[in-house]
């Protein structure tokens, strides 16, 4: 059987506010069940909102990041967050949600279409899935990896390549995962 590959992605403008729950970023979340919208660790204000994801089973995975705040390269840092709906539940380091359903974005309504590799033969931005790997910049941070039950990788976005305003450092990568029952997720960066 061939190793699970990556499923390359583009991010296009939407030229409206979606509200349908589909893979996008930017916009505010198309919220499945009640918003939950995470807090900063370190201000206690509203993350931004860099994107939903579409998970099997009719679920979305939010994922949220602070703009100005330090640790937001850390997956348990506090300055972001992957919400599951329905049925997730928040990461236990995040300072609180609020009921909102619009808030901080990154930018306008953007929807994924297929990718293709850069000129290099290379795909750095990438929905995941069961097996796919990511391609870490500085070093392995897959969450449970110790543990022996890593998380599987949801999306791999590339801030050089996304046409929203992230700051994931110098040319970095941001990496969000799943628990293996799904439930629960991570956000982390790297940068070259």
């Amino acid at each position: 059987m061939a190793d699970p590959v990556p499923v390359p992605v583009e991010f296009v403008p939407a030229g409206r506010a979606v509200a349908e729950p589909v893979t996008k970023v930017g916009g505010r979340p198309v919220w499945l069940d009640a918003p939950q919208w995470p807090l900063s660790a370190e201000s206690g204000e509203p993350m931004e909102f860099i994107g939903q994801f579409e998970l099997p089973g009719d679920r979305l995975a939010y994922v949220f990041m602070t703009g100005d705040a330090s640790d937001t390269f850390a997956p348990d840092g506090g300055e972001n967050a992957v919400v599951v709906q329905p049925g997730g539940r928040m990461p236990p380091f995040v300072a609180g949600v609020r009921e909102l359903t619009s808030g901080p974005s990154v930018g306008d309504d953007h929807l994924a279409v297929p990718g293709k590799p850069d000129e290099d033969g290379e795909t750095w931005q990438f929905l995941g899935g069961p097996g796919v790997e990511p391609l870490w910049l500085q070093g392995e941070e897959t969450p449970g990896e110790e543990a022996g039950e890593p998380w599987t990788l949801l999306v791999q976005l590339d801030a050089t390549a996304l046409p929203v305003d992230v700051d994931f450092g110098d040319a970095g990568i941001g990496y969000a995962f799943l628990s293996p029952d799904g439930g629960e997720g991570r956000f982390l960066w790297q940068c070259a």
